[in-house]
């Protein structure tokens, strides 16, 4: 079919929609409902492959991967999907047939509030390239009402508002009732025994959470029409009547009334008040309670009962957040299936395996055992008979040693360890880089891999090069094309060809001609949408910006104490001290978002919204130096961003970074990285070079294992001192608020230093210089960021997924049968059928 043919047919299925759904014609249309008719007639296209694919697992019967993860931020859907589809010629064929402007249509669209940062955004490039792989395979998450939180900055102090990312209906989405689940909390213990002997629980009086699924269509790119669609199935409390107690209601109880409704609200409520703690229990349990049942649901569907569970089912827990399942395994199986507990537990181990992504404390969840077992009555006891097990096991092979006993017990000083508990019932447990793996091994879990030395493993993460390059930045992968042809898509190992036009004038000039491009549609971002508010949240004004000759210096993550954006503002506020003002010009771009409870990362944003004020006001500093913080970063502006960072800063305290994705979509977009080493900065380095990673800095993890002194480092060091004393002196500071928190911060410097900002201050001052000096030569500027694209292939998620299905879950690729999408495409109504291709 022509592109005529297949455009005026899809402009027909738009009206359909609009006419059926808005109740008027197409041309009296908003942008909103022309953006969701626009929307149906594509996800129609996508479903026909969602069926086959389905169709064809059920068919072939593939042991089949679910992963399970608290946080996805896929970003918008459409204009990802188009490329994917590679329906872009006919939409805009369909979209200058109707008169409408791509860009109002993707406007219509709100990042999905699903994540924060990059866990989430790792999940979603996992499933991106689960599904180009046609790897057999389902994710599972939590549908957030209000998103972790929306963003702004007033007055430079971070507020949090909801993420009204649902405030429109979603056209990506489709409410499966029919799979809907029970959860169960709290109640009274009802001892048993099943048909084996072992004991086991049933609950009586319990509290029942109602859980409907919403599914979202993944697709896989694709060079033909036989594109995988793989699904993203997400649980809600906050639409099934059962979850509101209206006895409570009319008691005056309102809290307590609505509190299993609001369950799925808000993505990791702050945990400082017990009902923080309380909902974020029940958010996890309720995430693998009903990712379990589906997944034990689909395979007796395809199977007619669990004797292949162990060979067909691998269940990927990504961080601790899931661990839960370990026991909720054990319970369903030994309780509704008669397992016996022995099979049950041998079944857990070899189906699940554990993602770590952290060593930080905060992130290595513990739960106190009286909460768990108010509220999971059940699985506590199968914890502590599952701890007694394990710890007889560790007595057997090291008698007489009850502190190893103590290190390796799941229960310990009243709190569960949800790492330990998923360690011991999976049967891989992976770090996410090879520095990573190391740390894990050797320190945080040193005792188990002595224990079990073949259960750890590393794979370094990889970011989904299609969304952040082909999609993110088509002037770049135009570029890209033009030279080594599009084979990089498909298989990024291929981009290793650009190294050869690296030294090819041209080349850097189209490049840098390119960066410029990509730089200016940044500075309209940040002049027209990025927001300056005063006290009140009132819009007073936008970004102030240089220009495109600046160099683009970008820190974007998390804010946090290890990822050191304190370390990057020392700088600045260092080279404003400087007598001479240095001859590049620089755009200094903050952005991330600060955990609602964590107070000294709130005053890391206050102190760089205070500095980016005060240079904003001194009329000499802002014609060579000017602050930008990006307020509410998502997906969305990091699209924006990344294509236009000149310097991708990625300078955490060595040893603390698990790996980090944003080194790897900025370098892909060709930024050049200042950083320690630290995760995943090692193997890009060795990937692309030490010829070509000139910015590398600081203390290495063994070094930063040694005392230090950061009073030492401020008597020896002037112009550190000079610095670091503004924050004591409260120069940035314009109320007691910014005072109090400048303060506190230098406090916190001087007395302890924890993540080694002092220490390291120095050396990353010192390459800056070098940074200035690199991009004073354009040509050699471009050359060397051509080799760091160039070096990227391997962390491609496709590369990082395939070691994931080799190594851990043992799954081979399934597309969707030829004859199975024919009998699909042959139900679709001949008449409404609208083929892409």
């Amino acid at each position: 079919m022509d592109l005529e043919t297949q455009s005026d047919i899809f402009v027909q299925k738009i009206k359909h929609h609009i006419i059926t759904g808005a109740g008027h014609t197409a041309a009296e249309a908003t942008s909103e409902e022309f953006y969701y008719a626009f929307c149906l007639a594509l996800r129609e296209e996508i479903m026909i492959n969602h069926s086959a694919t389905l169709a064809t697992f059920q068919k072939k019967k593939p042991r089949t991967l679910s992963y399970i993860s608290m946080e996805h931020m896929p970003g918008r859907f459409l204009a990802s999907n188009i490329t994917s589809m590679g329906a872009n010629a006919l939409v805009q064929a369909v979209l200058k047939k109707m008169d409408r402007n791509f860009s109002d249509l993707i406007a219509c669209e709100a990042d999905p509030g699903l994540g924060n940062g990059g866990l989430g955004r790792l999940a979603s490039c996992f499933i991106d390239s689960l599904a180009t792989l046609q790897y057999p395979a389902r994710a599972y998450g939590l549908r957030y009402q209000y998103g972790i939180f929306e963003q702004e900055i007033w007055n430079g102090a971070q507020v949090e508002k909801p993420e009204c990312w649902l405030l429109n209906e979603n056209p990506w989405e489709q409410r499966r009732d029919v799979f809907a689940t029970s959860v169960h909390f709290q109640g009274k213990l009802i001892p048993t025994q099943n048909k084996h002997g072992d004991e086991v629980y049933l609950l009586e009086d319990g509290e029942e959470v109602r859980a409907l699924p919403y599914d979202i269509p993944i697709i896989g790119y694709c060079e033909t029409p036989n594109y995988s669609v793989l699904l993203l199935r997400l649980w809600s409390t906050k639409d099934s009547p059962r979850n509101f107690d209206l006895q409570r209601f009319n008691a005056g109880l309102l809290g307590k009334a609505s509190e299993n409704m609001a369950l799925t609200d808000v993505l990791y409520p702050n945990d400082n008040p017990e009902l923080g703690k309380r909902v974020r229990l029940k958010q996890e349990f309720l995430l693998v309670s009903s990712s379990l049942q589906d997944i034990v649901r689909r395979h007796l569907r395809i199977f007619g009962d669990l004797r292949e569970f162990a060979d067909k089912v691998r269940i990927q827990i990504n961080d601790t957040h899931p661990a839960l399942i370990v026991a909720e395994m054990v319970r369903l199986l030994t309780t509704k299936f008669d397992f016996s507990w022995s099979q049950a537990w041998e079944v857990c181990q070899t189906v699940c395996g554990y993602t770590n992504h952290t060593i930080l404390r905060e992130g290595l969840e513990e739960w106190n055992e009286t909460r768990v077992e108010e509220f999971l009555p059940r699985q506590y006891r199968i914890i502590q008979r599952l701890n007694q097990n394990f710890c007889d096991q560790v007595r057997a092979r090291y008698p007489g040693d009850e502190e190893r006993v103590r290190r390796l017990s799941m229960i310990e000083g009243g709190q569960i360890r949800m790492a330990h508990l998923a360690i011991v019932g999976s049967h891989k447990v992976n770090g996410v880089s090879q520095l990573h793996g190391k740390i894990l091994k050797e320190k945080v879990f040193r005792d188990f891999a002595e224990m079990f030395p073949d259960k750890f493993t590393a794979i370094t993460n990889g970011v989904t090069h299609r969304r952040w390059l082909l999609h993110a930045n088509p002037l770049l992968a135009e570029f890209i094309t033009k030279r080594i042809g599009k084979g990089w898509i498909c298989n990024f190992l291929e981009i290793e060809k650009l190294a050869k036009f690296a030294s090819d004038e041209d080349s850097q000039m189209d490049f840098l001609a390119v960066k410029r491009k990509n730089k200016e549609r940044f500075l309209a971002f940040l002049t027209q949408e990025n927001m300056i508010r005063d006290a009140k949240g009132n819009i007073v004004s936008h970004s102030h910006v240089l220009d495109t000759s600046a160099l683009f210096d970008v820190q974007a993550k998390r804010i946090h104490e290890y990822k050191r954006q304190l370390m990057n503002l020392l700088h600045i506020i260092m080279v404003s001290q400087e007598p001479t003002p240095r001859n590049v010009k620089r755009l200094y771009i903050f952005a991330g978002k600060a955990a609602p409870g964590y107070v000294k990362a709130k005053q890391i944003v206050q102190l760089i919204c205070s500095v980016e004020r005060r240079f904003h006001e001194h009329e000499a500093t802002q014609e060579k130096c000017c602050i930008a913080f990006v307020e509410n970063y998502n997906v969305s502006r990091a699209e924006i961003m990344h294509p236009a960072a000149d310097l991708s800063e990625q300078i955490s305290t060595a040893g603390w970074e698990a790996s980090g994705t944003g080194n790897m979509k900025l370098a892909m977009n060709g930024a050049l990285t200042i950083g320690t080493e630290d995760g995943s900065n090692i193997e890009m380095r060795e990937a692309i070079g030490d010829r070509w990673w000139p910015f590398r800095f600081g203390a290495s993890a063994a070094e930063n294992a040694h005392p230090f002194d950061p009073k030492e480092v401020l008597r020896n060091d002037e112009p550190i001192r000079r610095a670091v004393e503004t924050l004591k002196d409260q120069v940035f500071a314009e109320n007691a608020d910014e005072a109090s928190a400048s303060m506190q911060l230098y406090e916190s410097l001087v007395n302890r230093d924890t993540f080694r900002v002092l220490k390291d201050l120095r050396n990353y001052y010192e390459t800056q210089k070098k940074v200035d000096a690199l991009y004073l030569q354009p040509k050699a500027w471009a050359e060397t960021a051509l080799h760091n694209i160039a070096g990227m292939g391997r962390f491609s998620s496709d590369e990082t997924i395939r070691a994931y299905a080799k190594e851990i879950w043992g799954i081979e690729p399934c597309p969707p049968d030829p004859a199975i999408m024919a009998k699909v495409q042959e139900e679709y109504s001949e008449h409404d059928r609208c083929k892409i291709r």
